[in-house]
């Protein structure tokens, strides 16, 4: 029973940022070993606060402040952030922007749930109540912020704007480390006192903080999911970096498994594209005789083939980014213009 409840809320954030990735669901055996990885991220943080609460000492009002800006939030967000950086920048699965999120909200998580769990058994099912509605989301939301800066990062690097990625990746560790460490605070500096009136006054400030944090958040996965463009890198050409469109149609998978979206929800694998055409008005793939975004239907010089590809691991490429590719990458060839209207692209 007391395991449900430090792990209920848990499973079902996780199930809620990976159904809102609804371009391409990442494989299942990445995202627990994310997941396994924020677990094993308590340690190091562990250590870290140990070190500087003997640095900085937590007995009184604004040391316990200090020990959670300086000490906590950044150990833990910069923890969950390291083993982020190490699973997944180089995965070849990190290729759509919203991936950022889910991979940095499953590492979030799962540091929440190892961290849940010893609260649980130390205070009892009443901390397991009042932390399904604060900490746990609290540590989801840390990992949006996080998720949200690492795509700019991963964008900016492959883009070759080295002074924005390091910008982002900058932000993707202090962020979440700023928020984590304010939202401790406040705790801190209410808890410790023994003035009413000042716990009532925490008590309110902390409660418009999570307010604050919980809405932005959402607002933030919102916005990435609508938004989510998939991002490749093309070698030796200046512009590095054009966006795919979900391909349309249903597809079975060998394993068995039916899909609609371009990897295989069961066992990851890559949709095999047998033949499609790009729309001349909003720039998407399609699989059917209409776009399967806007309605247009398949013009007749667009024979059926356009950009066909086969075997697992490619994919037709409808949309460059930059100029025309007239040379094969990857065995698939670009033959359609750089389109600078492209709409619901957040980087332009």
């Amino acid at each position: 029973m007391i395991f449900s409840l430090a792990l209920i809320p848990v499973v079902g954030l996780l199930l809620m940022i990976y159904f809102n990735d609804k371009k391409e669901k990442e494989p299942f055996g990445l995202l627990i070993a994310i997941f396994f990885a924020g677990v094993g991220s308590v340690i190091p943080a562990f250590i870290l606060e140990k070190l500087g609460g003997m640095v900085i000492g937590t007995d009184s009002m604004i040391e316990g402040i200090l020990h959670a800006m300086i000490v906590v939030g950044p150990a833990e967000e910069l923890s969950k952030f390291l083993v982020l950086f190490l699973i997944t920048w180089k995965n070849k699965n990190f290729n759509y922007s919203y991936d950022a999120i889910v991979y940095a909200v499953f590492a979030s998580l799962g540091f929440a749930a190892i961290e849940n769990i010893g609260y649980t058994l130390v205070f009892g099912a009443g901390t397991a109540l009042l932390r399904m509605f604060t900490s746990i989301p609290g540590h989801a939301c840390f990992g949006v912020y996080m998720g949200f800066f690492y795509s700019r990062a991963k964008y900016a690097k492959l883009t070759k704007k080295n002074g924005k990625f390091a910008l982002h990746l900058i932000l993707a560790m202090l962020i979440p480390a700023l928020i984590h460490g304010v939202y401790d605070a406040i705790l801190m500096g209410g808890g410790s006192s023994d003035e009413i009136s000042l716990v009532g006054i925490t008590l309110i400030l902390w409660l418009l903080f999570m307010a604050g944090m919980f809405a932005s958040s959402i607002v933030l996965i919102v916005k990435s999911s609508k938004n989510d463009f998939c991002i490749v890198e093309v070698p030796d050409k200046k512009e590095q970096t054009i966006y795919i469109p979900n391909v349309v149609g249903v597809w079975t998978c060998t394993c068995g498994s039916v899909n609609y979206l371009n990897f295989c929800g069961k066992c990851g694998r890559q949709r095999q594209v047998i033949s499609s055409w790009t729309c001349p008005n909003c720039w998407t793939l399609s699989t059917y005789n209409f776009c399967g975004k806007c309605g247009c239907p398949k013009p007749a010089d667009q024979g059926m083939g356009v950009g066909a590809v086969a075997g697992a691991g490619q994919q037709s490429y409808g949309q460059p980014y930059g100029q025309s590719y007239a040379q094969p990458y990857g065995g698939q060839t670009y033959n359609q213009p750089y389109n600078p209207q492209q709409p619901n692209n957040p980087y332009l």
